[in-house]
């Protein structure tokens, strides 16, 4: 996850996501005269140690004692006419931010700890610590934020400023001002996260077997239940219409508790959203991006409008060749693909169907997963790969503490929330990766990716902790995802997990078309989401057409369709992690492409030539200080200097990602010769 709520848990959803948990902070606190006098919250006078153009605060009590009887009256003053506060001066908005800063420290720290709790032991009570912390988190922000409004206006330095500006929008989950509605809000939003966590599906008719209980399961002869991950297994190696329908339809029928606790989310949020100065909770989201929300919204579909055709060559040849598998009657000849075919809980990452339609037999195996295994590497030795290609182009070794504190493997006595985050939870180098780890090369990709994250907290963890976040929340993504498209073909042999590096066209389309079902197949997924809880915090799409207008997205963006009827009885957005773990998903979007601009920026430094897809900048230094420049500067800056700063660019540019798979997509239009392309 990127951090922008200023709580670090970060947190992926299929092989690149990465996020997020985000919480907010609040706990209320006494605060110095002067910092109550700038939030608005005390009377304006300020003691002892006022600057001289502040008077003393005048006692409440008469003097007391013989002196005080003798003591001559002073004259009267004139009385001055009544008039307003002093208007804010920018030595007050320092001393305000100063506050904010120390308070945020010590709530992050409390409420990633509690959270860290939460998703590695989940249990009623630890909800119960969760849902505590986010809630006093939620109050001291919320009061913050507007507090800091008082502040409207005024001319101040440029750090200031932007420090303000990020205040503003550093939740994504704006709290209401009654305290009932703010609990019930961090109520919801710990039992929704709880929900998912817990979530299972229970096939008719199996049973465990003694020794083979798994957590949650009652012991041998009680149902045998399927988690997210063994569901997912399913998805990924099954090519039975009939199993993997049954897989699908499990995993989604956990979402429907959720539906009524989502709902009141929304209000909850929009209630919170509107007192804060947001529309709602979707323009709250949209502002985060150092331009105006309908201004960002257009941006994003403009980006998905130069790779949209790319997608449907691609979409149209997948959708051919598992046509061929199963048949016209099941996928017609102009027909969206069914959802459940495509590898993927989600339909997001089309990877796993490589092996089915593969493009060119009988070259160099890309089949990563097999030798990792040959290899017996466990999860430590996983991370370790990833971690070694960090400290190659420059970087620190993680800290001791990451692998005495991490969780890289599923415990089998306890229930955890399994999607992979990367942490930083509060206290400097307590940096820590969550992660049911599994030894395959879509989870060897992961681990770079959280890493990423991992990797970006520590370069900027000395500055304010409003800046202690990514450019945009897309950077966050994409760094980890920039260095795994490094890992080329020729990285792996140097690894020794690839026998041959693929050469000639076959093997680069070979190569190629194994990205893009993975790269190009997750962009209109990534897009809809938010465009989905966008139209839902602005009302357009009412909660009675929830499931439909969810649907309708899938449909117009990604072009798959549900493989069996849904009603407004499901919630299907609610089988998709990120939603009830209230994380913006725009982010991911994002990176799918800054990476690509990111990876020509840094094969230019490296002083790559050649197709850009064969650049690996493993072990150079001056591409890793290009990376490092960037990374420290955190959110201090506009992206778009931040962008500018490591590609000499200053907007988003998909142009890149297009040069990558050039190659594939002339490829794609040919095949794609005789074919009705589109849905």
């Amino acid at each position: 996850m990127d951090p922008t709520s200023l709580l670090v848990p970060s947190a992926r959803s299929g092989v690149y996501e990465g996020p997020v948990v985000r919480y907010a902070f609040a706990r209320t606190v006494i605060l110095p005269p002067l910092v109550l006098a700038a939030l608005g919250l005390g009377s304006g006078c300020s003691g002892a140690a006022s600057p001289p153009a502040d008077p003393p605060c005048p006692s409440a009590e008469a003097p007391a004692g013989p002196e005080a009887a003798a003591a001559p009256a002073a004259p009267a003053a004139p009385r001055a006419a009544p008039s307003g506060p002093a208007p804010p001066s920018p030595a007050e908005a320092q001393v305000f931010l100063a506050g904010v800063d120390r308070e945020l420290r010590r709530l992050r720290l409390q409420a990633a700890r509690a959270a860290w709790v939460n998703q590695t032991f989940i249990t009623d009570d630890t909800d119960a610590i969760s849902a505590s912390a986010e809630e006093e988190s939620m109050e001291y922000l919320t009061r913050t934020m507007k507090a800091a409004r008082r502040f409207d206006g005024l001319a101040l330095p440029g750090d200031l400023a932007r420090q303000l500006s990020r205040l503003k929008i550093s939740t994504t989950l704006p709290a209401p001002s009654d305290p009932a509605e703010r609990a019930e809000l961090a109520a919801l939003s710990v039992d929704m996260m709880s929900l998912y966590g817990k979530g299972k599906y229970c096939p008719p008719g199996k049973a465990e077997r003694p020794g083979t209980a798994r957590p949650g399961a009652q012991a041998a002869g009680a149902p045998r239940c399927l988690a997210i991950d063994e569901l997912s297994d399913i998805l990924k190696t099954s090519r039975k219409w009939d199993e993997l329908l049954e897989a699908w339809t499990g995993w989604h029928a956990i979402a429907p508790p959720m539906r009524p606790k989502f709902e009141r989310y929304v209000a909850l949020g929009n209630k919170g959203a509107a007192e804060i100065g947001f529309a709602d909770v979707g323009a709250l989201w949209r502002a985060g991006y150092d331009m105006p929300p309908d201004a960002f919204e257009a941006e994003a579909e403009r980006l998905w409008g130069k790779l949209k055709p790319l997608y449907d060559e691609l979409h149209c040849h997948v959708r051919a060749r598992l046509r061929g598998i199963h048949g016209k009657d099941r996928i017609g000849e102009k027909a969206p693909i069914p959802a459940h075919l495509l590898g993927n809980m989600w339909a997001q990452d089309w990877s796993n169907v490589y092996a089915l339609m593969e493009p060119y037999k009988g070259q160099p195996s890309l089949d990563v997963t097999r030798k990792l295994k040959a290899q017996k590497l466990d999860e430590k030795r996983m991370v370790a790969l990833g971690e070694r290609f960090f400290t190659s182009l420059g970087f620190d070794p993680l800290p001791a503490t990451f692998w005495e504190r991490s969780l890289l493997k599923k415990p089998a006595d306890r229930e955890v929330v399994c999607h992979p985050s990367a942490w930083d939870v509060g206290d400097r180098g307590d940096l820590r990766l969550k992660m049911c780890t599994e030894i395959t090369e879509e989870d060897l990709l992961t681990v770079h990716h959280e890493l990423g994250h991992v990797y970006y907290y520590h370069q900027y963890h000395e500055l304010p902790i409003l800046f202690q976040a990514g450019a945009n929340d897309g950077f966050h993504e994409g760094i980890g995802d920039t260095l795994a498209l490094s890992v080329t073909p020729a990285y792996l042999k140097t690894l020794g997990l690839i026998d041959r590096v693929p050469e000639g066209e076959k093997g680069i389309i070979n190569f190629l078309f194994k990205q893009a079902l993975d790269k190009v197949a997750f962009l209109p997924f990534g897009k809809l989401i938010d465009q989905w809880r966008w139209d839902v915090f602005s009302g357009k799409t009412r909660p009675a057409d929830y499931n439909k207008a969810w649907w309708a997205l899938r449909l117009r963006y990604q072009g798959v369709a549900p493989p069996v009827p849904r009603t407004e009885a499901d919630f299907d957005p609610g089988a998709k992690y990120h939603v009830p773990a209230n994380t913006p998903y725009t982010q991911y979007f994002l990176a799918r492409i800054y990476q690509f601009q990111f990876h020509r920026a840094l094969c230019k430094a490296a002083g790559h030539t050649g197709p850009l897809h064969a650049c690996s900048i493993y072990g150079n230094q001056a591409a890793g200080e290009k990376l490092r420049a960037m990374l420290s500067l955190g959110a201090s800056r506009p992206w778009q200097e931040a962008l500018r700063a490591m590609t000499g660019e200053s907007e988003a540019d998909p142009g890149a990602m297009l040069e990558y798979f050039e190659p594939l997509w002339r490829w794609l239009k040919e095949q794609n010769k005789g074919e009705v392309c589109g849905w």
